[in-house]
């Protein structure tokens, strides 16, 4: 049965439901780890706890339970993370990623001020309720149904069951939008009784983002957010934004019945006058704040978080612009700086006092700053990224000593990297990085002008013995790379990734090192597909859809094929006309060919339906089917049969 299976939109393992790994073997931190990790805590100040009060202030019911889906699978389990209450931070974590990740643990509801609550610790994200004259507005309802539903039902408990008459996106990620029919009904949507709020272009970029490397997006989000790690002290313990991603979840979509449109708009819903300042281009393309002048509240959305956040993010994404959220930052500064008494993101804990929220904005625009200039200064003096990287090994003192500054989330190190990829590509400028050997090749000639595998053994347990893991990972990359059964290269490797993630200030860097060695020790989980996001398979545009398609045709086995097609959505009165040319299909919207070769007729519905697997398009283009084909029916069937598929759990640390 022919199909097309959107795996794609299926993200961050939600579809796929692979579990954490429990049995993993994680060996103990090494005498070198354990000494580096104690000096981290002569680095910062520790005796600081002002965050841990704001994290605790306004906590009506901790929460510390399991939230199912329909299935009964557990999709949140908030007790898996009880190893990190009240103890110090063991030889196998970071001083610095155990304290955030203690201060993400403190989870449940809280007050944030009169009429103004937050779902925090229920996922990776926030959901914040804003009690209105008759209803609720609820910002950004978390990752999935199931978590957004547990949240609304805690909130039920302590306070009033008006029903929710709006819902706001603040922005096109995932984690603020996915559980949206948790929280309310697409009828009452359609019927006018709730809105649904977002930014220009926020379904576009809200369904697009993951669309086209959908696939490699999804498996790398596994290593950024240690999905297959067990729970626990040499395992995942945080993710910096917050703890993680739910598994056999279900991400939903419901489109937005009001967009803002205008750099500043002001709006009143339920009774709650609301400011919106579009924010694009910075955190997200699509991504707005907005100011709650009755309450005094400043929402930043994720353009301010307690971390350094990413300007690349290590699943892989556009680049993002550090000078324009940097402008952004200081636009939010001048407008609400001087009103603002409570100021809350959706991740992470608020910020009280005005001097508090000025000083705090100011920092993290002057952070973004950093990033852009910095970068932009050393690549006019001719360095390389990695130079750069090196080159810049810590924001100025002033902010590398706040606490919201750290890299939790973003590191330095990689984002500099970025900033240099946005303005001047993957290229350093020397000819001998312009056509680089793949790493297959690569390590087998490092291998041999090494004198062999038993001489870089030797040479990466040495480094390995003398706590140079960096370069024993490097090292031994080659040996796995030109041998890749070399069980001896793999657990030395495994053991070396182990030490650097143990090291790691940062959560994804941690998540991504130990995954790494959870992987050469155990093998690559097999994925079970599982599709967790039909909203997001309905949302698809054509122009989305037929896109999607070219990216899994094989140019060099349809090279000989040219086709003119003309492919009609009934239910949309829209006409397309697609050419396979060269191996490559384009597509032009509200076009036709004169002559094509093939006629497709179908609605957009039943196409959903074939995306989604409740049939197929064979069955379909029977005669009397839902599909009418006139032309070359079968070199239709053929090049579609012919797609290329993807591969959801490829390998990353071996070839």
């Amino acid at each position: 049965m022919l199909s097309f299976r959107f795996s794609a939109l299926t993200l961050a393992l939600l579809a796929l439901g692979v579990q954490a790994d429990q049995s993993m073997p994680a060996k103990p931190a090494t005498e070198i780890t354990q000494q580096r990790n104690q000096a981290w805590l002569q680095r910062l100040p520790f005796e600081d706890r002002a965050d841990f009060d704001n994290a605790r202030r306004g906590l009506i019911e901790p929460f510390d339970g399991v939230v199912k889906n329909a299935d009964g699978k557990p999709v949140w389990n908030r007790m898996a993370y009880n190893f990190l209450d009240g103890n110090d931070a063991p030889a196998s974590v970071n001083p610095s990623l155990w304290r955030i990740a203690q201060l993400n643990n403190i989870a449940g509801l809280f007050e944030v001020r009169e009429r103004v609550y937050q779902i925090r610790g229920l996922d990776l994200s926030n959901m914040t309720i804003i009690e209105g004259d008759s209803g609720l507005v609820i910002i950004d309802p978390l990752i999935s149904a199931e978590t957004a539903r547990a949240g609304l039902d805690l909130y039920y408990k302590h306070r009033p069951r008006k029903p929710v008459v709006a819902v706001i996106y603040s922005h096109s990620h995932v984690d603020h939008f996915g559980g949206v029919r948790g929280v309310i009904d697409e009828a009452d949507v359609k019927a006018g009784k709730v809105k649904v709020i977002a930014p220009e272009g926020f379904y576009e970029h809200a369904v697009s983002e993951n669309v086209l490397a959908g696939p490699a997006m999804m498996r790398r989000a596994q290593y950024m957010y240690g999905a297959l790690l067990p729970r626990g002290e040499r395992g995942q313990v945080d993710s910096g934004l917050g703890k993680g991603t739910p598994t056999n979840a279900t991400v939903t979509l419901i489109a937005p019945t009001d967009l803002i449109v205008e750099p500043l708009e002001t709006h009143k819903v339920d009774g709650v006058e609301i400011e919106f300042q579009l924010t694009p281009g910075t955190e997200a393309p699509a991504e707005m704040n907005m100011y709650f002048p009755q309450f005094k509240t400043l929402c930043m959305a994720e353009n301010a978080t307690h971390t350094q956040h990413n300007v690349l993010t290590l699943r892989g994404a556009l680049v993002r612009d550090a000078k324009v959220w940097a402008h952004y930052l200081d636009k939010a500064l001048v407008r609400y700086g001087d009103k603002a008494e409570v100021l809350f993101a959706q991740h992470h804990w608020p910020t009280w006092g005005g001097g508090e929220i000025r000083d705090y904005l100011a920092d993290q625009r002057d952070m973004y700053a950093f990033l852009d200039s910095q970068t932009l200064r050393l690549i006019n003096q001719g360095l390389g990224p990695t130079e750069i990287a090196a080159k810049l090994g810590s924001l100025p003192p002033r902010l590398a000593n706040k606490w919201y500054s750290r890299d939790y989330y973003g590191s330095l190190s990689h984002n500099v990297r970025a900033v240099y990829q946005r303005y001047m590509g993957f290229y350093d400028g020397n000819p001998a990085n312009l056509d680089p050997l793949p790493p297959v090749d690569a390590g087998g000639r490092y291998v041999a002008a090494m004198g062999g595998a038993d001489a870089v053994l030797s040479s990466a347990r040495q480094a390995f013995s003398e706590g140079d893991y960096r370069w024993a990972a490097q090292l031994l990359n080659h040996l796995v790379f030109a041998e890749p059964d070399n069980a001896a290269a793999r657990g030395l490797q495994a053991d070396t990734l182990e030490q650097l993630g143990y090291q790691s200030e940062n959560a994804t860097w941690r998540n991504v090192y130990l995954s790494g060695a959870h992987e050469l020790r155990v093998g690559v989980a097999k994925a079970r597909a599982r599709n967790g996001a039909p909203d997001m398979v309905r949302a698809l545009t054509p122009s989305m859809f037929f896109d999607y398609l070219a990216v899994r045709i094989d140019a060099m086995k349809a090279a000989d094929q040219d086709l003119l097609i003309n492919w009609r959505f009934t239910d949309l009165d829209e006409n397309y006309a697609l050419t396979l040319r060269n191996g490559v299909l384009t597509h032009r919207k509200d076009s036709h060919h004169a002559q094509p070769d093939i006629g497709v007729s179908m609605t957009k519905a039943l196409l959903d339906r074939i995306a989604l697997k409740e049939t197929g398009f064979l069955k379909e283009s029977i005669p009397g089917g839902g599909i009418d084909i006139e032309g070359a029916r079968m070199k239709l069937l053929k090049l579609l049969g012919g797609l290329d598929e993807a591969n959801p759990q490829f390998n990353l640390v071996t070839p």
